[in-house]
């Protein structure tokens, strides 16, 4: 894990090494930087695989003929590296990117398939002169670029590498002001971004830059993907439980200490419990750190967002005692215009919680997490997701029954049971899905026809098109920006081993009904995971979530903070803000005691966008003379 640039062009090494040290926070271990005719690549190293100086980038391959510059992880470079090392391939190091090199001389474009990580990588072929550019299925770790005025070409992990380059650049105004709370989760799936004359590129997507031009194309398809599955749901709770333990079991792969961020819900709580099972089973196994046993859990004290007392139940059933992390936003607020900075997008909720534990998580010396990320937006835990799978359920009583309830038996002891629907209340639940099928046709506008008009799309029930859009065109590329940019401000790489391609495209396989079902959401993955885990967190049904206690927060630690930003010139006449509607939305909150969290969030939201201004004029770049390369 790491931070990556370069660039296309002639460029000196001072603006090179200037462009490259704001990303010293995604790789404090060291640095290096390579430039050849035309081209320069520059790495800033997180040691995660091979410490040895082995390991260090930008690295060469093939007699110098490939040079790559590589962030993130390739989970099953050991299997890979044995398939190329029988085809004739020589190895002088013990990293998995190496390995990308390997397989990329072997098979060109089409390694990409054999890759089960995450990845953004630029490799340089001195022979041919051009830059190849790939970034993974789902978007887990960034990538962003921009077509220089001098006609040169740079890309690099967060834009603020690239805004040295860029001497006009500027935020996207209209773009933002007209961006509300709703819309902001959808942008990070497109290719415009907050600042013009820079552009993500694509998940899923790779391409090649060469006689100045960028050629890029979609190399990955989920729906290209989906495999036969049992028809029976216990067969169903058998593979997935299959696939959920491997692909933490690969994501253990690790030579430094891992641990697991623990809310005390289903997700992460299913992933650490799966940790110690692992543990149990493949102890020894080559890569496989032992050193796992590090839970942390961010706590909110007297507010309803605190789950600290479930992960201690998670974690002492793992045998070992969460380190319990009480937040407190006054000990943080000082420290927001660094964490937006290093954010560098528009966040839907405070990232006080979030930066404030990875941090401590790095102090801990855990610098590897293994969390419970994707599994909502591929297996149904948000409250609209019912509404789907009502609509699907259609006039059959018996399945709208098993939507709403749970069946009499069955069901662990000690899970709270629910009434089976009155004929009234069954009726209503048909009526819902009713109303709702518009809307659940129509949500699905922003994906583009490779998935609306691909074969395998007729196919998919309505839940699992609302899941589909969920993960690749609206939540979860948030979440996967968020959770890259809390973990990297503070030097953590996060593991998402619900994102698992196999895990993924085994989802969207499934029918509707696998993932609620006697009234449970996420059914399988309770089922996969219960026996590993205590059966009370198993199947819980009330859901939190990890995310800041705002309403609270702006009305004690954090009013006089809001306040002073409201009342502030700076506020009052900057253009990407209402500063009237902003003021109205925060005193809201702060006098109604009924507001809401949804309110709170809007009222967050309406402050932002001159929080983000503020905070992309700071710089706490290194001076690259203070700097050594690794």
């Amino acid at each position: 894990m790491c931070g990556i640039f370069g660039h296309v062009g002639k460029l000196e090494r001072a603006s090179a090494e200037r462009c490259l040290h704001t990303l010293s926070h995604r790789g404090p271990d060291g640095w290096g930087l390579w430039q050849g005719d035309g081209i320069t690549l520059g790495h800033r190293r997180l040691s995660i695989l091979d410490l040895s100086e082995n390991g260090k980038q930008p690295m060469s391959y093939a007699n110098g003929r490939y040079w790559i510059t590589f962030n993130g992880e390739i989970y099953n470079f050991l299997e890979i590296r044995s398939e190329l090392e029988a085809a004739g391939h020589a190895f002088r190091s013990e990293s998995d990117t190496e390995v990308i090199l390997a397989a990329y001389a072997q098979w060109g474009e089409a390694c990409l398939n054999r890759f089960n990580g995450m990845w953004a990588f630029a490799i340089w072929d001195t022979v041919e002169r051009s830059l190849f550019l790939a970034r993974d299925r789902f978007g887990k770790k960034p990538l962003f670029y921009a077509e220089l005025p001098d006609g040169g070409f740079a890309f690099a992990s967060e834009m603020k590498a690239l805004l040295p380059l860029l001497p006009d650049a500027a935020p996207d105004r209209q773009m933002i002001r007209s961006m509300t709370l709703r819309s902001s989760f959808a942008y990070e799936a497109t290719e415009r971004c907050l600042i013009s004359g820079i552009k993500r590129f694509l998940a899923g997507h790779c391409g090649t830059f060469s006689a100045g031009r960028l050629r890029a194309s979609r190399w990955w398809n989920t729906l290209d993907h989906l495999p036969q599955i049992p028809e029976r749901y216990e067969e169903q709770v058998e593979q997935l439980r299959s696939l959920l333990t491997d692909a933490c079991r690969l994501r253990m792969r690790s030579d430094v200490t891992i641990g697991t961020a623990l809310s005390g819900g289903l997700d992460s709580s299913a992933i650490f419990s799966l940790l110690a099972q692992i543990n149990r089973e493949h102890r020894g196994e080559a890569r496989l750190s032992g050193d796992w046993q590090h839970a942390f859990v961010a706590s909110f004290p007297g507010t309803p967002l605190d789950e600290a007392e479930f992960a201690r139940q998670v974690a002492r059933h793992a045998g070992i005692e969460a380190t319990i992390l009480p937040i407190d936003p006054a000990q943080h607020i000082g420290q927001l215009q660094r964490m937006l900075y290093l954010y560098e997008d528009l966040t839907v909720t405070s990232p006080l919680p979030f930066v404030a534990l990875y941090g401590e998580i790095k102090r801990a010396g855990v610098t590897v997490t293994l969390d419970g990320h994707a599994a909502d937006e591929l297996f149904g835990g948000y409250s609209t997701d019912w509404a789907y799978a009502l609509i699907d359920a259609g006039l059959d009583r018996a399945r709208i029954n098993d939507v709403l309830d749970v069946y009499d038996g069955g069901i662990p002891q000690g899970s709270s049971q629910f009434r089976r629907p009155s004929g009234r209340l069954a009726s209503y639940a048909r009526r819902l899905g009713g109303t709702l099928a518009k809307y659940a046709f129509g949500m699905h506008d922003n994906l583009g026809p490779e998935y609306t008009r691909h074969p395998r799309w007729a196919e998919l029930d309505h839940l699992s098109r609302a899941l589909f859009w969920q993960t690749h065109a609206f939540v979860l590329p948030t979440i996967l920006r968020s959770y890259d940019r809390y973990g990297m401000a503070n030097s953590v790489e996060i593991r998402m081993p619900f994102l698992d391609w196999r895990v993924a495209a085994f989802a969207f396989a499934l029918p509707w009904h696998s993932k609620i079902r006697r009234g449970f959401s996420k059914a399988i993955v309770r089922d996969a995971a219960a026996p590993y885990m205590p059966q009370e967190i198993a199947y819980r049904r009330t859901k939190i979530g990890f995310n800041s206690p705002i309403v609270d927060w702006m009305r004690g630690p954090l009013r006089g903070f809001f306040m002073d930003t409201l009342n502030s010139a700076a506020f009052k006449r900057c253009d990407l803000v209402n500063p009237v509607q902003a003021t109205q939305r925060v005193e809201h909150v702060l006098r109604d005691s009924t507001a809401t969290f949804k309110e709170g969030e809007r009222a967050w939201w309406s402050v932002l966008p001159f929080l983000w201004q503020e905070a992309m004029r700071y710089d706490s770049t290194p001076t690259p003379a203070a700097l050594k390369p690794a």
